[in-house]
């Protein structure tokens, strides 16, 4: 939570997905384990979006720990 796209994009390298849909930005990360949708909105008083909401699953639908989720893409 908190984080830019840039920083997404250090942690867990290339998104699977980048759609637009302004003011929000979601990115989509997945791994074998798990898709995490990450979803960013700028600031009130304007600058560069953040993550202010993720959503975590298995290929399936199934929902999964966010966190679980979050170390599984960390680690490839």
């Amino acid at each position: 939570m908190g984080k830019t796209a840039r920083q997404l994009t250090r942690l867990f390298g290339n998104p699977q997905a980048d759609l637009s849909e302004p003011p929000a930005r979601k990115l989509q990360f997945s791994s074998g384990a798990c898709i995490l949708d990450a979803y960013l909105y700028p600031p009130a008083n304007g600058g560069e979006g953040r993550v202010t909401h993720i959503d975590a699953r298995r290929s399936d639908g199934a929902i999964v720990d966010r966190v679980s989720c979050v170390n599984a893409l960390r680690v490839r």
